[in-house]
């Protein structure tokens, strides 16, 4: 009974994963109706979305269960990797083939191999509870998201793809601190002031934007980050 139980967040896990990987397949059907009238980029951000439930109910019940095992850590390490490292590469892989950037979607590439390395850092160091080193693997997703459903309604300049891709690789591995939205003192607005105006900016980018404002507020959380490090 104990083992079912200890197992029970490893499973939750494995359909973190489960899902990032069918997002991927789905994203080499980028631009034919899928399932139920969705295209196949809009089944991998649906896909990518169900990933983060998942991702997020993993821990918790861990926690509750008092299952917090390194196991369940380096397979949470795994299943990210390929849902939001992986699966938001292969949507913009696809979409930049689909505008004949053959050769430069490649670069693409770039975003699970520097998205492992954002990974394999977290694992190893004891200081990321409360801040992050670095833009977690989870908000490149939610960027990737917002970014592709803008690039495929409008003619971008592959440069500037490229540069979005290479300089989001970076932000992954680059010592900039960054905060969480986790809020021990929901009270304090002196403390969570950043928390509080990244919440209500990504609410009211999304209401204007649509998912394109998803890309809008993973860019705030930045600037936010930088904000918040300089004071």
């Amino acid at each position: 009974m104990k083992a079912i139980r200890n197992n029970i967040p490893n499973a939750i896990t494995s359909m973190n994963l489960l899902f990032g990987s069918m997002a991927c397949i789905a994203a080499f059907s980028c631009y034919d109706t899928v399932c139920g009238g969705l295209q196949g980029y809009q089944l991998a951000f649906l896909l990518i979305a169900l990933s983060a439930v998942a991702d997020f109910f993993d821990g918790l019940v861990a926690r509750l269960l008092h299952a917090v095992s390194g196991i369940g850590k380096e397979l949470d390490s795994l299943a990210d990797l390929i849902s939001f490292g992986l699966a938001p590469a292969m949507v913009l892989y696809n979409m930049m083939v689909g505008y004949g950037e053959g050769h430069w979607a490649l670069v693409a590439l770039l975003l699970p191999v520097f998205g492992a390395l954002r990974l394999a850092r977290f694992n190893v160091d004891t200081n990321q509870a409360t801040t992050f080193t670095g833009l977690p693997i989870p908000a490149n997703a939610i960027f990737w998201i917002g970014f592709t459903d803008w690039y495929y309604q409008h003619d971008c300049p592959v440069w500037i793809v490229v540069l979005l891709i290479v300089v989001l690789s970076l932000l992954m591995v680059c010592p900039l601190r960054m905060f969480s939205l986790k809020m021990h003192n929901l009270s304090s607005l002196k403390q969570n002031w950043a928390q509080y105006l990244q919440i209500v900016a990504t609410v009211a980018f999304v209401v204007l934007l649509g998912l394109p404002g998803l890309a809008a507020a993973i860019a705030l959380y930045v600037l936010l980050s930088i904000i918040k490090r300089e004071k």
